[in-house]
């Protein structure tokens, strides 16, 4: 298991890169190795140039099909259809030419199919039997980038752990990345200064670095770290994205969306980027073109994409807006079979009833939601946040009042939009009384729901108290 991203930017890869493109565009075919093949393939679909990369595999398979790289990459697109069946008899066609791969291949098999515990059992067992002892780092290495892939952020924690003390670059690099995945910032933040400290030229390190401070809310230094990345190269993408995203955060989308489509002219097959530029043009009121964006970005992802169900919700929020009830209904049903939150989506098609004043359809669609969900809390939640969105303030109030009555004393969510219905209501004293619980069990929800009302740079924590001080001199 190799860490391909880190392949693409050898020269050797630029250069197997460049002789199959020269090909394409001349249109004469050229022999190359199909492993090559493989790994170009891998390129394309890793920028999401599936076309491309359906080329490049078939071709490979053309000239060997049974060779180890294809064989490879058949089996992961068998996986990310979750055809486990075919990725099975990839595995057992490799295991024979490289068991090393095979040994990846069926404890990825396994880590896809949630069955982490005895993906572990494999590549334990393989580690303790059949590895050299000079090829332990190597093979540790492959199973922490095997878990970093799939997010088991522990599991990669307890092989690495194995190297304690090492310091060489590569396992250091996989701390970092292990510790960020675990929230533990401080500590990948640092390791990332250390590497940059050897290595300030690489944008690898500072796009990882910007991606800590975003975590950590240090905006600024994000941005910084973003921009050293464009400085050391100009047409880095994840550089371009990295501060598309922190300039959509602080809210300044003008920016923000020369910096998304400047990472969509590099990457444009991307529905994140197609997705947030639409987001910025609708945060500035521009809803037909948003809307323009969201087609374009359906046009180019993928069925299993996370990304899907939330373009289709901004589409239907947008036709919501324009009066096109029918059509924003439609985009909620194309949700129905993806995978995605049925529930959320299922008060979705209420909120877009209620923002368009059809109130007693509304109150049907979420009589459903809280059915389907037995009444579940958080659905109750998002349905009494739907009355308040569409200013029916004083039901929104009264909904309030009787949701925090019945929910026991360790519940968190939802008190900042009770502070704010009082607030929009003018009921002083109990806006400074949600605010204060809000501020107690829930600063990161106080700070997206009120911050507006705040100095950018206060801390949530101490809202309350500024909101106490600024009301008594009124």
């Amino acid at each position: 298991m190799t860490d391909h991203t880190e392949y693409f930017e050898s020269e050797d890869f630029k250069e197997i890169l460049r002789q199959y493109e020269e090909s394409v565009k001349s249109g004469e075919r050229i022999y190359m190795d199909a492993d090559d093949l493989a790994d170009v393939a891998d390129y394309y679909h890793y920028h999401n140039r599936i076309d491309e990369a359906n080329a490049a595999i078939s071709l490979a398979m053309e000239y060997n099909p049974e060779a180890v790289g294809p064989m490879l990459y058949k089996a992961r697109e068998a996986l990310e259809a979750k055809d486990f069946e075919t990725a099975d008899k990839y595995a057992d066609r490799i295991t024979p030419l490289d068991t090393l791969e095979a040994v990846y291949l069926r404890a990825e098999i396994l880590i896809k199919k949630n069955d982490i515990d005895k993906a572990d059992t494999i590549l334990s067992e393989y580690f303790k039997n059949d590895v050299p002892t000079d090829e332990y780092t190597d093979f540790v290495k492959g199973v922490v980038q095997l878990y970093l892939d799939y997010d088991q952020f522990m599991k990669a924690f307890e092989w690495i752990a194995r190297f304690t003390g090492a310091e060489s670059e590569g396992l250091k690099e996989l701390m970092a990345r292990t510790l960020f995945g675990l929230g533990k910032y401080k500590d990948s933040e640092r390791l990332f200064n250390e590497l940059l400290d050897k290595n300030p030229y690489s944008t690898n390190y500072w796009n990882s670095l910007a991606g800590v401070q975003y975590m950590k809310r240090d905006y600024n230094a994000a941005l910084t770290c973003s921009e050293y990345a464009i400085a050391i190269d100009p047409n880095d993408a994840d550089g371009l994205l990295s501060k598309a995203n922190t300039l959509y955060t602080l809210g300044n989308y003008d920016e923000a969306l020369v910096y998304f489509q400047r990472y969509s002219e590099k990457m444009p097959n991307d529905e994140f980027s197609y997705l947030h530029q639409a987001l910025c043009l609708v945060n500035k009121g521009k809803n037909e073109e948003g809307l323009e964006l969201l087609k374009k970005a359906v046009s180019v992802t993928p069925v299993e994409s996370i990304y899907l169900p939330e373009i289709y919700q901004e589409m239907a929020f947008i036709y919501s807006k324009i009066g096109d009830v029918e059509k924003a209904l439609q985009c909620i049903d194309l949700t129905d079979k993806l995978d995605c939150d049925h529930l959320h989506m299922a008060v979705m098609r209420g909120h877009v009833l209620l923002s368009n004043k059809k109130e007693k359809e509304a109150r049907q669609e979420f009589i459903k939601a809280l059915e389907l969900s037995h009444n579940d809390p958080k659905i109750k939640l998002k349905i009494i946040i739907s009355y308040h969105d569409n200013m029916y303030l004083n039901e929104a109030y009264k909904l309030y009042l009787g949701f925090f009555k019945n929910v026991d004393e360790n519940w968190k969510e939802g008190y900042s939009y009770i502070a704010l219905c009082c607030n929009d209501l003018k009921k002083e004293d109990e806006f400074l009384c949600y605010l204060k619980k809000a501020c107690e069990c829930n600063p990161d929800e106080v700070k997206a729901v009120l911050g507006e009302f705040f100095p950018e740079d206060l801390d949530p924590k101490d809202y309350y108290n500024y909101a106490l001080k600024h009301l008594n001199n009124h």
